[in-house]
Parts: C-alpha cells; structure tokens; sequence
C-alpha cells in the first residue's frame, strides 16, 4: 500500500514537473514570438496538464491514470452527468481549488489555478482555466 501511494505520488509530481518544464522551455522559446500575455487554446493546455491523466480523447484512460486511487473521469460526459446542461462553474471550480478529499475520492488531482497563478498573472491564470473548461464543454457527448 505504502509503495502504491509512493508511486502514485510519484507520477503525479513527475506529471506536474514535466507539464511545468515544458511550459516554461516553450514559453522561453516563444517570448520572442508571443506577447506576454498570450493565454494558449483549451486543447493546447488540455493536451499539456490535463491528458496524463484524463487521456487526449479526455475519457479517463491517460497513462498515469492507472497509478490513481481513483480512476480519472470521463471529461465527455460531464453534461450528460449533470442534467444534459455542461456545469462550467463546477469545472472551473475543479480546475481553480482542486477537488478535496470529499468530492473527488482523493487529493490526486492538482489545484491547477495556484499553479498557473505562479507562473502567470491572475488574469492569464483564470483565462486559462476558462480555455480548458470551453474545450471540455465542445467535447460532450451529445
């Protein structure tokens, strides 16, 4: 059990790290290019933090997905989930404060709005986190 949780641990951190690095060596790449303000696509940072765990087709089948306590959620099915009608509040919520341990099974997920908010502003950070719920909602189920 103790190894389990270690390496469940492990992967997330590894996940998150390599999410951060290769967030800041395009943005090191770029800043001649963009401005500093540039907010990516829902699915450009989807496919960056959110698809090790959640999948590229965003179903719950990603690759560290199977470390998890908790299986990772099919992101398709969110409105279907909640009454035919996509719950942005709520994923905005999920993707600015992170879940908890009641609501979500575990501390698994990261609180992605403080990560963004340490390396961009406020603004971008909360931009950011719309782009990814925009993106989740254009992949519901119909």
């Amino acid at each position: 059990m103790v190894i389990h949780r270690a390496l469940l641990l492990a992967a997330i951190l590894f996940a998150v790290f390599s999410a951060c690095a290769n967030g800041n060596a395009a943005q090191d790449q770029d800043k001649d290019q963009l401005p500093a303000a540039y907010v990516p696509p829902g699915g450009q940072i989807f496919k960056q933090y959110c698809a090790a765990c959640h999948g590229a087709d965003a179903k719950g089948h990603g690759p560290v997905g199977r470390v998890l306590r908790k299986p990772a959620p099919d992101l398709t099915t969110l409105a279907k989930r909640h009454g035919g009608k996509f719950p942005d509040a709520y994923v905005t919520g999920m993707l600015s404060f992170a879940p908890g341990v009641s609501s979500h099974g575990s501390g698994d997920m990261p609180t992605w709005g403080a990560l963004f908010e340490y390396y961009y502003d406020k603004k971008s950070a909360q931009q950011r986190i719309q782009n990814v719920s925009d993106y989740l909602a254009s992949l519901q189920e119909k």
